[in-house]
């Protein structure tokens, strides 16, 4: 029977003293250990081989762990990756230092082995659960990215790393304008979604939700141009072009104020071209509409 692997530990401290503790220590615990002794080794061996968990010394000379900690961030595989710093600074703005260069979490040095290994536990816990959804997430085939409030892209399906770049990995950041759009959208009132024209092609982009204090979720759906399928519906079913955009947010599964919202128009308004399309097409409520309207435009690209 094959082993079960071993989850790995890069440990980066300029102290011979801490790392062979650590090192002693978290073999006992069944890690296998990677040492480090300054930020530039640790972004060495965290190039040749990606840890499961790293444990980074805040203050080294040279490179310091909360420079180490953003270039760590910065290389493949690795923005996921939790990092625990290990420091003798409690002070506030070492705290918020750590926290903003990437860290989930510090232990006050002298480091007491006990402790360390717990924190490593509930972390990779936690990094299991989230790699875990982002496989499920991979594997339903959805188009999905989510993004920092500097509008680095921090995570991708496949799918969206596709749509955005037509490769295997997606873009470091968002343009500038789509960044700032997403960032504004948690507290607007308005549309929260947007067609724009990526990479040759218009790809339409929803906010999803904030899934994290620095991290906001963002769906893409890729296709046809919104203006293309109202052309669809409008030549298809005999409407008038406002009718058509209606009839394609109602397939959307939007609701009437969104609807307004996105078209510029009072919910009252779309309303009654709501009523307009029901008594064109002999339909008796929005749940027939909105089946038209896939049903339409699915047969159109078919």
């Amino acid at each position: 029977m094959t082993p079960p692997l071993r989850d790995s530990v890069l440990v980066v401290d300029d102290s011979p003293g801490t790392l062979g503790l650590l090192n002693d220590t978290l073999e006992a615990a069944g890690y296998t250990v990677l040492l480090a002794p300054s930020g530039h080794a640790a972004l060495d061996a965290a190039s040749r081989a990606t840890p499961d968990i790293i444990l980074l010394d805040a203050l080294m000379p040279g490179l310091d762990g909360f420079e180490t900690c953003r270039r760590l961030k910065g290389l493949p595989g690795l923005a996921a990756v939790p990092v625990i710093f290990m420091t003798a600074l409690s002070e506030t703005e070492h705290v918020l230092a750590a926290l903003a260069s990437g860290g989930v979490d510090y232990v006050t040095k002298p480091v007491a082995p006990a402790e360390v290994v717990a924190r490593l536990g509930v972390h990779l816990a936690n990094a299991r659960l989230t790699r875990s959804a982002h496989q499920a997430l991979d594997a339903a085939g959805r188009y999905l990215l989510a993004i920092d409030r500097a509008g680095a892209v921090v995570w991708s399906t496949p799918q969206a790393a596709a749509l955005l770049g037509g490769a295997a990995s997606a873009p470091a950041s968002l343009p500038p304008d789509i960044a700032a759009w997403s960032l504004q959208q948690a507290s607007a009132a308005a549309s929260r979604q947007r067609s724009v024209a990526l990479d040759g092609q218009t790809v339409e982009i929803s906010y999803v939700g904030r899934i994290a204090a620095d991290e906001i979720l963002l769906r893409l759906t890729p296709g046809a141009s919104a203006g293309d399928e109202e052309a669809r519906l409008r030549t298809r079913l005999g409407l008038t072009p406002r009718e058509a955009e209606v009839l394609l947010w109602i397939g959307r599964g939007k609701p009437n104020r969104d609807i307004a919202d996105i078209l510029g128009l009072s919910p009252r308004t779309v309303n009654k071209h709501l009523e307009g399309i029901y008594a064109k097409l002999g339909l008796e409520n929005r749940a027939a509409a909105a089946a038209v309207a896939v049903q339409t435009l699915q047969g159109e690209g078919a």
